[in-house]
């Protein structure tokens, strides 16, 4: 009978580890459940937003630098790319 004990003991130690019972109330309101979604992928997005701006101005700055070494074949390339970039950023679209 104690290792029956010990068992479900253990056993539901382990759902608690899980936070199985906070699981099945989540999906027992739906609308809670929804909402969640939304605040989780609005901070995703903006994650990735920030994340991607910063890995691209930090390219653009390393091929600024890069062209400001007058390397033969990649300064043209990369000041093409770096006047490109600049005249993007100067369109004024709203």
């Amino acid at each position: 009978m104690s290792a029956v004990y010990r068992l479900t003991l253990g056993l539901a130690r382990e759902m608690e580890k899980s936070r199985i019972a906070e699981y099945t109330q989540l999906l027992h309101s739906p609308w809670r459940l929804i909402w969640l979604n939304i605040i989780s992928g609005i901070a995703r997005g903006v994650g990735i937003a920030l994340g991607f701006t910063f890995f691209a101005a930090t390219i653009i700055y390393v091929l600024q630098m890069l062209g400001a070494l007058n390397l033969p074949i990649i300064g043209d390339y990369i000041a093409d790319i770096v006047r490109i970039v600049q005249h993007q950023l100067e369109l004024k679209t709203f």
